[in-house]
């Protein structure tokens, strides 16, 4: 699998990272399977959230693979903070809090890369950078970045960080194009001429921050799979014939799709199925052309002026 270093650090993955949401679903044996499987793909940094499955995944994790030093350095862990009840929460006291936890969970002594989970509108941001120092002083963390925040947001926290934030979690697939949307509509009056995030894409690429793409099979907010789904039939027919003229399946072309984008796009896949993490990760051998990455494009529904 091709390598990229995560913004302006020296932190090399590889192009496609693991989600491990739904890792608390597994048993001890499964996730050792889905993770060594993982690893053996190339697939080496592990996507977790102190939220998922209330801290079960990240136990589930480090219990599968008995963490050890020797397997720590095999693998890249990445978690989020924030999210607490159901709310959002950017204090000091809740960052340094979480991690705490994730490392206990993780069975770790540090965390590569931190990211702020959603945006906390009572954020303040000379507390993030303190709880940022702090960790990052301690050596408990060693990058740090955000999630779902647009250019601003992340202004705003650069005012105060010491750190620079290196990776920007945000929602995009096939179907799911907005921050791209807008910039094909300069100064038009349709609907896609929305600039609903600030420009986020543009300003991550001026400013060496990773996107991540989460949920790269999914339409709306995590309402389900769009890949094999019937209710969209003119993406799934150009992403079955992508896929028979290229040798692989249609959810490495949907991969391969975001790879293929100049911003060096990290995707971030959910599945537990190791047979289909190997057929994805087929996506970073595959090169579509030009044409084919905008008929990919149309055939989701999008119009170009």
């Amino acid at each position: 699998m091709k390598r990229i270093k995560l913004g302006n650090s020296e932190l090399e993955v590889g192009e496609i990272s693991l989600g491990c949401m739904r890792m608390n679903e597994l048993d001890k044996k499964e996730a050792g399977y889905v993770i060594e499987n993982a690893l053996d793909v190339g697939v080496d940094l592990f996507d977790h959230a102190d939220i998922y499955g209330k801290g079960k995944s990240e136990e589930v994790f480090s219990n599968a693979i008995d963490m050890n030093d020797d397997v720590r350095e095999k693998m890249k862990l990445q978690t989020k903070c924030g999210i607490r009840e159901g709310l959002f929460d950017f204090s000091k006291e809740h960052i340094l809090e979480s991690v705490e936890g994730s490392l206990r969970r993780l069975k770790t002594d540090y965390i590569d890369s931190l990211l702020l989970h959603r945006p906390d509108a009572l954020v303040e941001p000379e507390e993030v950078a303190e709880a940022f120092t702090t960790l990052k002083e301690s050596g408990k963390v060693r990058h740090f970045g955000v999630s779902n925040q647009n250019p601003m947001q992340m202004e705003l926290l650069n005012k105060y960080l010491k750190q620079d934030l290196i990776v920007n979690q945000l929602q995009l697939s096939i179907v799911h194009t907005p921050m791209i949307d807008a910039g094909f509509n300069v100064n038009m009056q349709n609907d896609p001429a929305v600039v609903r995030d600030s420009n986020v894409l543009e300003y991550c690429r001026l400013n060496d921050i990773t996107v991540q793409a989460w949920s790269p099979f999914q339409h709306g907010m995590i309402e389900g799979p769009f890949v094999g789904n019937k209710e969209f039939p003119e993406v799934n027919a150009k992403l079955q014939e992508l896929a028979e003229k290229k040798g692989v399946t249609d959810s490495a072309i949907a991969i391969a799709w975001i790879l293929r984008h100049p911003a060096t796009i990290q995707p971030v896949v959910g599945t537990m199925n190791q047979e289909r993490l190997r057929d994805i990760a087929k996506a970073s051998d595959i090169e579509l052309t030009r044409k084919e990455w905008y008929e990919l494009y149309l055939a989701a529904g999008n119009e170009l002026p």
